[in-house]
This record gives structure tokens, sequence and C-alpha cells, in this order.
């Protein structure tokens, strides 16, 4: 399995680099069986993140058709306020202090990654993820409708407005999307990306490694309905 994980500016870096560790550890486990690079809509680039002005560094183009899995993160900042809307001046690269976070998952819009993103959800190759406020950039793209998903819990409202079936729990599986709630999610979901894609010994000699037992159950739409408890 090889993965992308996006690269935008003003991400959230513990999106970013906690499904990486453990893909990168997975792939060690596996003697070769994960792969993972950091990837941006325009290239390799110097890509800035919300916390701190940390810099991490995309080495290639998303390719939306390469097989495997593209994961999207969220952004940080300041929760923000309503009616707050991207100032769509700012080139790539460029970063302003105390920018809120819906003002930087919007601005994602305005960039190439709306269109690389649909074409990998049309590649039947391909498993899109997201991180917490990853999947409303995949949703105010229009490429969620009548998915199930979560975010993180401030999100919830806003993704099920966009059409999605928004559902409370840690890690959603809705066969070719699987996305993860809060921040420290992503170290859960690459766990279960680790498990569904390499095999549960392999995820759990990760788990072992890092010393992090995923919580929660992995909500499938599977099984009958729970009555109203």
């Amino acid at each position: 399995m090889h993965a992308q994980i996006i690269l935008f500016d003003g991400f959230d870096p513990l999106d970013v680099i906690a499904p990486y560790e453990v893909l990168y550890a997975g792939g060690t486990a596996s003697g070769g069986g994960v792969s993972v690079e950091l990837v941006s809509a325009e290239g390799p680039r110097a890509v800035v993140s919300g916390t701190g002005g940390l810099v991490l560094h995309a080495t290639a183009a998303l390719d939306p058709a390469r097989a495997g899995l593209i994961l999207v993160p969220g952004a940080s900042g300041r929760v923000g306020e309503p009616g707050e809307v991207p100032d769509h001046h700012v080139r790539a690269g460029e970063r302003r202090q105390d920018e809120a976070v819906p003002v930087l998952l919007g601005r994602t819009l305005t960039t190439e990654l709306p269109a690389l993103l649909k074409a990998a959800r049309d590649n039947p190759e391909v498993t899109l993820s997201a991180v917490c406020g990853g999947a409303l950039v995949l949703a105010m793209a229009g490429l969620l409708e009548g998915r199930y998903a979560t975010t993180h819990h401030l999100g919830l409202d806003m993704l099920d407005a966009t059409g999605v079936n928004a559902v409370n729990a840690r890690i959603v599986d809705d066969g070719d999307l699987i996305t993860g709630a809060g921040v420290t999610s992503g170290l859960d979901l690459g766990l279960y990306l680790l498990e569904r894609e390499v095999g549960p010994r392999i995820a759990h000699a990760v788990e072992e490694l890092f010393a992090h037992e995923r919580r929660g159950t992995v909500w499938r739409r599977e099984g009958p309905v729970p009555a109203q408890l």
C-alpha cells in the first residue's frame, strides 16, 4: 500500500505526523508492504503549518492516478467566528498569523486540490481518508454527499450541513472512505488502516512499538440499527 499524505498551507501537524509515523512503522514491520510520502497539490515545496510556523516539505505532487491511500489532514488555528471567509489573495507558501480553521480549510477550495481529490475519488484503486477537518475539505469540495464520515466534534454540524451522514465516532469506515475524528485520532486511523490493508499482526506490532492502544469501536454501516438507548 502506498500512502500519499497531503500538505496544504495551515495544516495541523499532528494530523499529518501521527498517521505518517504509524504507516511508516507499518512499512518497516511488513518488510516494505507500506510506503508513505508527503505531497501537495502544487508539487514539491515547503508547506507552512498552522502551528507556530512549523514547516514540512512535500516531496511530490499529489497523484490521483496512483493506487493506494490518500489522506487529507485538517487545519490548525483559531476556532473562528461565523461568517469568516478566506482571503483568496494569499499565495501558496504564505502564512498569516492567527487565522481561523474554517478560513484555512476554505482556502483549499481555491487551489488545485479539489480537482485532484475528485479524480482520486473517482479512481476505484484509491481509498480516501481524512483526519479531523480533512473530512470537511472533502465535504466542502462536494465529494462526500450521502457518505458516512466523522470529523472533529466541533465540525460535525458543518459536516452534516454539506449532505454528509455525520457519525460521532472516532473512526468511520465507509468502504473506500475512512475518516478519523479529532487530531489524536490520526494515530488510531493509521493503526486501523494497517489492520485493514496489511493485517492485524502488523498493526499490533506498531501499536506495541508506539505504546498506544486504539480507542473506541470502528463504526461501519453493518449489522442491525440500534434501538434508542
